[in-house]
């Protein structure tokens, strides 16, 4: 391995950050255990809308540790040398995120210890079997991939490893959204539109988690990220927002022109309340105008600037998913078109939702195993990028 000719994290705040992410993923874990022993009675959660906070959490993860691979496919796969220096980091994070999607994954599903029944009797005829392929074939590719880049004499074989985990990447991605998108319960998803609309989201997701946890990792080492690629990257991800937002749009107009979906887009759009104003002020406003109109600003803008930027995206991200998967499990079925249908089993009726402390703080733990992970990752081997064109090893970090 290299040595890394940066300074590292100081002992203290390192030891600080362990402490700070290893009590997060703590209390994840404790949430996780009063749900298991009360029961989902706990949570918002109920026999129609089964899918909660902690999806939003899980799928963000997820969906976000396949996009921030994407920083190392550039430099791998397509040459660019800024990229490929951040590539071993953008490996960790890849890792580490979609560790602690999973976490929150499987804790929320209810029965953790029958994992080893899920990973060893598939039906092949359900997309659930086939991303526990899709999962731990990420986590064999990826490590591969780091091990080409961080030993000398597996070098020549990295691009190689790129090339499998920039397509195992794409495949990943859009078995997360041929969960939803096979789904015909629901009046919401079975959209053929929803496996490249992830693809996309991922995109957006993933630079901007990439950027936040390069800036602090930066700052924390004394170090500026060169303004050329600061630039560069900040309107890559101006442009992976903007092309997140065409696609939501178009998967809405879609719904638009059939008929039978009039219904569930006035309930998002117009009606649904909560979730109507997460999507236009949350997704739309927030998530995407904003930090487009940050992003391709001719005005001068630094490091704090694209770090906001990100940070919008991120929460965009949470109100898109939230919207996404709450909304359409609480709108009702639309099982005879044309015709009213109610009972007590709720049919016919819009359900209602609202998410209690145990969701938060379960996937608030998985944000915490990813954070413990990369700090830990970051601190014992080479993960800080590096510039060739840098002035110094420890070129002094600048206000803004």
């Amino acid at each position: 391995m290299r040595a890394s000719r940066f300074p590292r994290i100081e002992q203290r705040v390192f030891w600080l950050l362990v402490a700070a992410g290893a009590l997060l993923t703590a209390a994840g874990l404790g949430a996780a255990h009063r749900i298991e022993e009360r029961g989902h009675a706990v949570t918002g959660m109920s026999n129609q809308v089964v899918w909660g906070v902690p999806h939003v959490f899980a799928i963000f993860l997820i969906v976000a540790a396949s996009g921030v691979l994407n920083v190392a496919s550039i430099g791998s796969v397509f040459g660019k040398p800024v990229y490929k220096a951040r590539a071993p980091l953008s490996g960790l994070l890849s890792l580490a995120m979609l560790a602690g999607g999973l976490m929150v994954l499987m804790l929320d599903l209810g029965r953790p210890e029958r994992v080893v029944v899920a990973a060893t009797h598939f039906n092949f005829r359900s997309v659930f079997a086939w991303n526990v392929f899709l999962y731990s074939g990420m986590f064999a590719i990826v490590t591969a991939y780091l091990w080409t880049m961080m030993e000398r004499r597996m070098t020549p074989y990295s691009k190689l490893a790129g090339l499998a985990a920039f397509f195992w990447r794409f495949v990943l991605t859009t078995g997360t959204g041929s969960i939803f998108g096979f789904l015909v319960a629901r009046q919401a998803y079975q959209s053929a539109l929803l496996a490249p609309m992830f693809i996309v989201l991922s995109f957006g997701w993933g630079l901007a988690v990439f950027l936040i946890v390069q800036s602090f990792i930066y700052a924390w080492n004394g170090m500026r990220l060169p303004p050329a690629v600061q630039t560069r990257m900040a309107r890559l991800l101006g442009v992976f927002v903007l092309a997140s937002l065409y696609f939501v749009a178009i998967y809405h107009l879609t719904n638009l022109y059939w008929a039978r979906q009039h219904a569930f887009e006035r309930f998002i759009l117009l009606d649904g309340g909560t979730l109507t104003w997460l999507f236009w002020s949350g997704y739309v406003v927030v998530g995407s105008v904003l930090p487009a109109a940050v992003l391709f600003s001719p005005l001068p803008r630094g490091r704090r600037a694209a770090v906001v930027a990100s940070g919008m995206v991120v929460i965009g991200a949470f109100a898109q998913l939230y919207v996404f998967i709450v909304g359409g499990q609480a709108f009702p079925l639309e099982i005879f078109p044309g015709f009213s249908a109610s009972s007590e089993f709720f049919d016919g009726a819009i359900a209602s939702y609202v998410p209690k402390l145990p969701e938060f703080v379960l996937g608030l733990g998985g944000i915490g195993a990813a954070f413990l992970l990369t700090a830990i990752g970051v601190r014992a081997l080479h993960f800080v990028p590096e510039d060739d064109f840098l002035t110094g090893p420890t070129t002094p970090a600048t206000q803004d």
